[in-house]
Order: structure tokens, then sequence, then C-alpha cells
């Protein structure tokens, strides 16, 4: 199975337009577009009864004591985490792209409604919905695509990787909790083959 996107190669920087911020010369960033990016999909294996879609960005610090702190710098060296950006489940068998901006156009406060989307789809809660608790205008539960916000003062380049798995089932359970580990344990030996492309993203000015 292969996974393509028009809107970024392989290992390349993801645009601007699919990022939940860009930089700003005078307040460090501002909010993005935030539309999902197109994917596409091809030599599915047979007997695949739905997909399922997994991004995840493995370079989040694991402490925060200098995320985004003036005159200080997130080191390179410090041990990182997974934050999900996208989960998407229940993807129907026949389908084979996902348009740009179809999930996603905008930044949404409090979060895009969910787990229900088109086409018989869910989405999962993005780890937006952690990093926002405890702000009075932000928090909520953010369903579907949020893009990339690393910290802006992150040495280490940070990585977005699409995962795309074909699956033995048409649907996962009802009553699952739709966060990224949960996902992954439900569809821990039910995949047929699985596919990814990874894009990169910094607001780093340094990186550019």
């Amino acid at each position: 199975m292969k996974l393509t996107s028009t809107s970024f190669a392989n290992n390349q920087p993801i645009p601007g337009e699919f990022a939940f911020a860009v930089i700003a010369p005078d307040t460090h960033i501002s909010l993005s577009t935030n539309r999902n990016p197109q994917l596409a999909w091809d030599d599915v294996p047979a007997g695949t009864q739905s997909f399922a879609l997994v991004c995840h960005d493995p370079d989040v610090p694991s402490r925060g004591d200098d995320v985004n702190q003036e005159g200080r710098e997130v080191p390179a060296s410090l041990p990182r985490v997974d934050f999900f950006h996208w989960l998407l489940v229940d993807i129907p068998a026949a389908t084979r792209a996902i348009a740009a901006g179809s999930h996603s156009d905008a930044v949404t406060p409090r979060g895009k409604a969910g787990p229900e989307a088109a086409g018989g789809m869910k989405h999962g809660i993005n780890d937006y919905s952690n990093w926002f608790a405890g702000d009075a205008q932000m928090s909520g539960n953010y369903y579907g695509y949020d893009g990339p916000c690393p910290p802006w003062n992150d040495a280490l380049l940070h990585h977005y990787v699409f995962t795309l798995y074909a699956l033995d089932v048409a649907a996962l359970p009802a009553d699952l909790a739709l966060d990224g580990q949960a996902i992954r344990n439900a569809i821990a030996g039910h995949v047929l083959a699985e596919a990814t492309l990874t894009g990169t993203y910094t607001l780093n000015p340094k990186l550019r």
C-alpha cells in the first residue's frame, strides 16, 4: 500500500496552509488556515473492510519548562513524546482519497464537533484537547484534524507522520474511547497493511 499527497512531498516541509500556526515576526506565531492536507492511496490489500488514519508528531517535548519561553530554548536532546494531530476511523473500504480542507478549514476555538464525520467515518479526539485544557478561551474537545504548532523556540525540527492502516474490520467498537492510544490498541491484530507519509514543520526561524 502506498500513501501520497499533493499537499507536500514525503520528508519535505508541510506548507503553512496546513498548519495550526505560522511564524509571525512580532509575536512569534499567528494562527493559520489549519486545512487538512490532501491524501491518496493505492495498492490496497484484498480483504480490506475499512481504513484508519493516524497523524502524530513524535518530537513533542516531554517537559514544558522551556516551551515558548522568551530567552530560552527547548534543547534537541530533551526526550520526546507522541502528540496526536488527526485520528480518523471507519473510513469506507472503497475510499482512495481525502480532499484538502475537507475535514478542517480553520482553527476552531474549543475544538471541532465530533465524533461523526462525513461518509460514516468517525473522528477521534486529538491532543490539542489536553494542550488547551487550562485555557479559558480555547479549552474543549478537539475532534478531527488540527495541524502543526511546535514550540517556536524548539531546537528540533518536528516530523508529522501520517499512517494509513488497512483493516480487516468494517468498523471499530462503537464504545471505543477515541483517543490516539485507544485507537492504536483497537486496531492491533486487524492491520492487513499500512503506509506512511511524513512531513516536517518548524516555527523556529533559526531552522528555516
